[in-house]
């Protein structure tokens, strides 16, 4: 638990930027993921099948940020499924730590996954001063695999904000 703070204190200098822009092509990738507390495999491709996918990866479970913005997405769960879409948080902790996340912090909601050393250099977030973790970075992809939004700031406050309009965007365009 000593790592903690050393975290916090490294996030709150860290600058961040979203490596992979609109437009682009979102990596595949398979991982563990923990939906209220209860482990499983969970793939991109099959979550794309059901709509747009709000990837948001943040840097680590349990810290002030994290936890403040996971229940900023639990809140709003209600909202992007209204919009058709699915959101899913990865970071780099063991699914030990991401099963009890899920149901303490996402409050059953939502599901968090493992984010590999693969899946986070993959979207290009990793975090230079601790290169195992990622910076907190929200894209949303589009169901045929296309970023449609990305969104990279260490303050997790604008997160759930933008990716929602981005989905509610989406969703609108596809009226039309």
């Amino acid at each position: 638990m000593r790592a903690i703070p050393l975290i916090i204190a490294l996030l709150a200098a860290a600058p961040a930027t979203a490596a992979l822009a609109p437009g682009a092509k979102a990596p595949n990738f398979t991982t563990q993921g923990a939906l209220a507390g209860k482990p499983f495999n969970v793939t991109l491709a099959n979550l794309l099948k059901k709509g747009p996918v709000v990837l948001y990866f943040f840097p680590a479970a349990f810290t002030p940020g994290c936890t403040a913005e996971a229940h900023e997405f639990a809140e709003k769960t209600a909202l992007f499924k209204q919009a058709g879409a699915t959101v899913l948080g990865i970071a780099a902790d063991k699914i030990e730590d991401l099963q009890r996340f899920s149901v303490e912090e996402c409050r059953n909601k939502f599901a968090v996954a493992v984010g590999t050393p693969a899946i986070i250099k993959g979207y290009d977030v990793v975090l230079p001063q601790l290169n195992t973790r990622s910076s907190r970075t929200s894209y949303v992809i589009a169901p045929n695999g296309q970023i449609i939004y990305a969104y990279s700031d260490m303050d997790y406050r604008n997160h759930v904000a933008n990716t929602l309009k981005a989905v509610q965007s989406w969703k609108e365009s596809r009226k039309r």
